[in-house]
């Protein structure tokens, strides 16, 4: 039995397994030049298809890096290309920092606040299980790696599959206390998007199957062990009088916490940007609560949307117009004060990489940014959106 499970997890986190699944799916590493010339097809490697900066070819830019501008490969199924190409770009933080404010600003608060609180716990414990685990990504080869930022970080559990996963279904389990809707046309939404960007990893090269399996079991389990208590929290998170103190000194003290390597990497400032931004919209969420203004809707529940016209459509789109901009002001505005004060205080200067990276300037640098991005997320940008007749 141990020999059979020994194998089976060899298998789950090969290379050799995640480059067949790239190879059935239409990527292949590029050809020798000598044989590409000599081919008819209409297949280009990756090389020939590069957008040109100034007249240079954008993989000869320095800031790519080494490693990025020496990736060639052959895409033989361009729908597969962009389907798991797009399905990627679903699990990064970028996407959830501006889905998550989308739901809040046209559906409902009370799922943005489930949402962002289910993100920042799986994402937590699965970047630290990566840097304690320190278990390898694919290697290239066999493997084509279209990614290559976070290639120095460690492999397993892949937190695109956690965070899917966790946002999918924590998202359908909310929505259904929340919103009329079909359950199975939910359920069935939510294991699509959570497996096409679970796949996105084996697709892109960045993740094992192993690791893919264990960051969507590892979410499964979080799920169903908070899940009893969602109400419990959501009721401390806004009427309890510690719970603004609680939202940011766990998570700052979490990320100071956070474990060292001997090299650095990006999973301690994605780890910083997601707990910051969570503990924002946390405070912000329980000042609402005290205000008594929480922009959620009255009820009864679960409440019936209404049909998606051309007006509604408009509407949703200058809301995320508008907070989009708002954020973005925000975000550059609290960047460029706080890193000036504590490089100033550190005695280093602002355009110093290296400097920028040490925990006592990276964490308070990231987290007070993100975390006064969601504070305006949950309390100015629907005030906002009143004064200018967007509710």
């Amino acid at each position: 039995m141990m020999v059979a499970v020994r194998r089976a997890i060899l298998l789950l986190s090969s290379s050799e397994l995640v480059a067949r699944f790239q190879r059935a799916c239409g990527l292949f590493p590029a050809a020798p030049r000598a044989d590409r010339e000599e081919r008819n097809g209409d297949t280009r490697s990756h090389r020939d298809r590069e957008p040109v900066r100034n007249g240079t070819p954008a993989g000869q830019h320095k800031e790519r890096g080494e490693r990025e501008r020496s990736v060639k490969y052959e895409v033989k199924n361009w729908p597969l290309y962009f389907l798991f190409v797009v399905s990627a770009m679903l699990g990064n933080e970028i996407f959830y920092i501006s889905f998550l404010p989308c739901i809040h600003w046209n559906l409902d608060p009370f799922l943005c606040r489930r949402l962002v609180n289910m993100w920042a716990a799986v994402m937590y414990i699965g970047q630290v299980m990566k840097d304690v685990l320190k278990l390898p990504r694919p290697t290239a080869p066999p493997v084509v790696k279209l990614e290559w930022r976070v290639d120095v970080e460690y492999g397993l559990p892949s937190t695109h599959a956690m965070a899917a996963t966790a946002i999918s279904f924590t998202l359908l389990l909310s929505a259904t206390e929340r919103v009329q809707f079909p359950f199975e046309l939910g359920l069935v939404l939510a294991v699509v998007l959570s497996a096409l960007v679970s796949l996105s990893r084996l697709y892109t090269g960045m993740h094992s199957a192993l690791d893919v399996i264990c960051g969507i079991l590892i979410s499964a389990l979080i799920l169903g062990v908070t899940h009893p208590h969602w109400r419990t929290l959501d009721f401390l998170q806004l009427n309890s009088p510690l719970s603004p103190v609680v939202a940011v000194v766990l998570p700052l003290y979490l990320c100071y916490k956070y474990p060292e390597l001997d090299h650095y990497s990006t999973t301690r400032e994605d780890t910083t940007i997601i707990m910051g931004a969570a503990a924002g919209c946390s405070v912000g969420y329980w000042a609402n609560q005290q205000l008594g203004l929480t922009f959620e809707p009255a009820g009864p529940f679960p409440v019936s949307l209404g049909p998606l016209t051309l007006a509604t459509f408009a509407l949703g789109v200058a809301r995320f117009a508008v907070g989009l901009a708002i954020l973005v002001l925000t975000r550059q505005t609290v960047r460029w004060v706080s890193l000036r004060l504590l490089c100033w205080n550190y005695g280093v200067a602002v355009t110093d990489i290296e400097a920028r990276r040490r925990k006592e300037i990276e964490v308070p640098y990231k987290f007070s940014t993100y975390s006064a991005i969601g504070l305006v997320n949950s309390v100015v940008v629907c005030r906002a959106f009143a004064l200018l007749g967007l509710l």
